[in-house]
């Protein structure tokens, strides 16, 4: 059935095997809505099951045949539905326990016959105004979630692709990194609970892995792309990379309670220990070994085989499983190997076609995930999961000299990093700018960069740049990119925006 008066006239399903009540119904509400009709139970569900999408609203009798009233209550429940489909109860059943068992069932409201057609419109028409603002307010929770997570994933990529930069590995790197962590994981979790994770530790995990060579910043360039062999003093330089990188979040006083970093921190220390008790830097054996350090291992080792480096040329996927599982790249559980082995067609299609794109892609599922779950319908779960990720933004913030912001249109306020402060000659890293006054102790750059975000537009909302910023002593040409942030309903309304910049010279910059 075609709804091309979507915008205009609300669907209406109304449920009795009366047609006389069904017709005194319709002529009530008038021509402004949609009205579609069933005359029992079974022809309810079928249109809810095959239009629930689509129906603004039920009026449902009690007593009918075949399936009353509180059997399709039951059935909208089980499948979930009550929670996106209002249903006004209309009964000449007054009886309190009728209302009650109702109302127990989530009926949003209940209207006793004989009718008043007053009353029947303004419950109708208060009760699709309500569910209407709560559909656009959890769109709107769905898109700040996904932009704070995009946020928070871009922000811990570039602070790893940075690292990355400097060690001449292809920005792809990261994606493996995190697309084999998550697909091991998974395979893992099919065959055993014996690590009792759950999907939330598995997401927290395949995130913190972007993390896992962070420590890397601290080595000197003369070590990291060498093209020989290390000598075995330049091998305990590298090796320090591990113990840098867990100290780096271990210096994080306000977040040390915080899961994602207790992970991050697992990972960055201890995903160089082998299954024998041969690696480094602690020499843990076994299980000693956090599964999170363990599956980053194995992900890292197989991607670093199969990638270009400066000290050799890529593997082969046949030849990298060979090595592996021959033992020639250290040693690992049997288990997680068997997980490698199950997955390896699925591991070559994924990170074939890994890409920013394809994480954008699974950030929107994660997301209809959370929705599905009715996760964002609480709005303190929704503020408390933006809040629990701001760790992973913190640590960003605190490490890495990046120019970055996130400006809220809600608060008016603009996050900025320190770096970014103090570059665009900013005395405070959060900044209230809704008025005018704040650009008064702004730079130039701050200016330009206000501009360019003023070009962005719902259908537009990306720009790129090279602008001047004032970096020590000098201006130094920097790659800015500033995006606007939108809903996704028409007309879109306006979230808030992001950005930032890099200098031109990356590799040079960021040289120890």
């Amino acid at each position: 059935m075609n709804r091309t008066e979507d915008k205009i006239k609300q669907r209406i399903l109304v449920v009795d095997d009366s047609e006389m009540n069904r017709a005194i119904l319709a002529d009530m509400l008038g021509g402004g809505y949609e009205i579609l009709e069933a005359e029992n139970g079974l022809q309810a569900v079928e249109l809810l099951k095959k239009l629930a999408s689509n129906i603004d609203l039920v009026l449902l009798d009690i007593m009918m045949p075949k399936m009353d009233g509180f059997e399709v209550l039951a059935v909208m429940n089980k499948y979930h539905l009550i929670q996106d489909i209002p249903v006004i109860m209309i009964s000449a059943e007054r009886s309190a326990s009728y209302v009650e068992r109702a109302y127990e069932m989530g009926v949003t409201d209940y209207i006793s016959r004989p009718y008043n057609a007053l009353v029947v419109r303004k419950r109708v028409l208060n009760t699709l105004m309500l569910y209407a603002k709560q559909k656009r307010l959890v769109h709107m929770v769905a898109d700040q979630i996904y932009e704070k997570e995009k946020n928070n994933d871009m922000m811990i990529n570039i602070l790893s692709h940075i690292v990355e930069f400097r060690n001449g590995e292809s920005g792809l790197h990261i994606l493996h990194i995190h697309t084999m962590t998550e697909i091991l994981l998974e395979r893992l979790c099919m065959k055993t609970g014996r690590y009792g994770l759950s999907q939330e530790d598995i997401g927290r995990i395949t995130v913190a892995s972007a993390l896992h060579d962070v420590g890397k910043i601290s080595i000197p360039d003369s070590i990291l792309n060498k093209p020989g062999r290390l000598t075995p003093e330049e091998f305990e330089v590298m090796k320090s990379h591990a113990l840098v990188g867990a100290q780096m979040l271990s210096q994080l006083p306000l977040y040390q309670d915080e899961p994602f970093i207790r992970t991050a921190y697992e990972i960055c220390r201890w995903h160089h220990e082998r299954y024998d008790g041969k690696g480094y830097p602690d020499g843990l054996k076994g299980d000693e070994i956090p599964i999170s350090a363990q599956v980053v291992a194995l992900a890292d080792v197989y991607d670093a085989l199969t990638s270009e480096r400066c000290y050799k040329k890529a593997f082969s996927h046949d030849r990298a499983m060979k090595m592996i599982l021959g033992g020639a790249c250290g040693a690992f559980s049997h288990l997680l190997l068997e997980c490698l082995k199950e997955t390896q067609d699925r591991i070559c299609e994924e990170l074939l076609v890994a890409s920013p794109e394809r994480r954008s892609e699974q950030l929107h599922q994660m997301v209809e995930k959370k929705l599905y779950k009715k996760e964002l319908r609480m709005a303190g779960y929704s503020i408390g999961q933006m809040d629990a990720n701001e760790d992973k933004k913190q640590f960003f913030l605190s490490h890495v000299p990046v120019i970055s912001f996130d400006y809220s249109a809600v608060t008016g306020q603009a996050e900025l990093s320190d770096c970014a402060a103090e570059c665009l000659g900013l005395e405070s890293r959060v900044l209230d700018i809704r008025g005018s006054r704040w650009t008064e102790q702004a730079g130039p750059a701050a200016i330009q960069i206000l501009r360019l975000l003023q070009e962005t537009g719902p259908k537009d909302p990306e720009r790129t740049a090279e602008i001047k910023i004032q970096l020590k002593e000098e201006r130094i040409p920097c790659r800015v990119v500033v995006r606007s942030l939108w809903t996704t309903e028409d007309p879109p309304q306006y979230l808030g925006a992001v950005g930032t910049a890099l200098p031109v010279n990356q590799k040079k910059e960021y040289k120890t």
